[in-house]
């Protein structure tokens, strides 16, 4: 499969501070990826870098085969910034307009990419209206849509949700799920470790410069905590708790039954039964089940947040 991004020995230095320190990896054509990392990682480095904004100190960064750096290398990169980046002095279709030409559009083709725009990002009904007037989350699909009216090869997004509500949230990732579908390579960063669960095909995270893990997230799970689930039992207190079932274990001082299993479908069932069979009544039961949290905590040892 063809690479939409190559980044290779990714070195950056502020000042005798070396922000990024070999970092290392492909996106392949197609592809949706989340990078992770902690505040301070090198992720927002990372980022400038590939998209032009900053000069590497060493290393190298490839766009569909060709260094950056060397002509029509970036045509195939749209860049969307967290920060917003349309004028909140004109319209909807007057900043899609002005993106557009920006890229190089005229004529008929402008016309007709302006017009998919608004229809993509469901604005054609206030594509007059001034976008200071737009809610956050509309500022946010006009700037999506701004940093896509070139039909780039691969997007760039710097946590595209950032400060919407959930509903928002998802009009966006459907918005992202389209583009994809249309053959859109994806590279997104975020602080909700859902999305990047739900909405990726694999996860870069870095930490101190460096990328510290990457993979399907079921990769990931095995690489770290594993993919047993956690169950937690609350018990009615009457006197000692004797002989428990295979597996499962008084967690001190909570007073709680505990216990990890592969097949839920099969064990849970045994371990109820054996708790009853020994006089031990259930109040309340607990499910954990892995996800992206635990091996985001176990990887760096830090809460990911905005």
């Amino acid at each position: 499969m063809s690479m939409a991004l190559e980044v290779t020995d990714l070195r950056k230095a502020y000042a005798g501070h070396e922000a990024l320190r070999g970092v290392s990896f492909e996106v392949r054509a197609g592809e949706r990826i989340a990078l992770l990392g902690p505040n301070g990682a090198g992720k927002t480095t990372l980022i400038r870098c590939i998209s032009g904004r900053v000069e590497v100190s060493a290393g190298e960064i490839k766009l569909f085969g060709k260094k950056l750096g060397q002509p029509n290398a970036a045509m195939q990169l749209g860049v969307v910034p967290q920060e917003l980046a349309i004028y909140s002095d004109l319209s909807a279709r007057e900043n899609l307009e002005c993106f557009a030409r920006l890229h190089g559009l005229r004529g008929r083709k402008l016309h007709d990419r302006v017009d998919w725009a608004l229809d993509w990002i469901g604005l054609e009904d206030r594509a007059s209206d001034l976008t200071a007037k737009f809610s956050g989350g509309m500022k946010r699909r006009v700037n999506i849509a701004c940093g896509v009216m070139h039909q780039p090869g691969l997007l760039l997004l710097d946590e595209p949700t950032v400060g919407v509500d959930p509903q928002s949230r998802q009009r966006i990732f459907d918005m992202l799920d389209e583009l994809n579908r249309l053959g859109t390579t994806i590279l997104l960063t975020t602080h909700h470790l859902d999305e990047a669960q739900e909405r990726s095909d694999r996860i870069v995270i870095i930490d101190h410069g460096q990328v510290i893990a990457q993979g399907r997230i079921e990769q990931l799970l095995e690489q770290t905590v594993g993919k047993q689930k956690r169950v937690s039992l609350e018990v009615e207190a009457e006197g000692t708790i004797g002989k428990l079932p295979p597996g499962l274990s008084v967690h001190n001082p909570s007073g709680r039954i505990i216990g990890a299993c592969e097949n839920l479908a099969d064990e849970l069932p045994a371990w109820m039964q054996g708790l009853a069979s020994s006089g031990i009544r259930i109040k309340n039961l607990e499910l954990q089940t892995p996800n992206l949290h635990h091996v985001f905590l176990h990887l760096t040892g830090r809460e990911l947040r905005e």
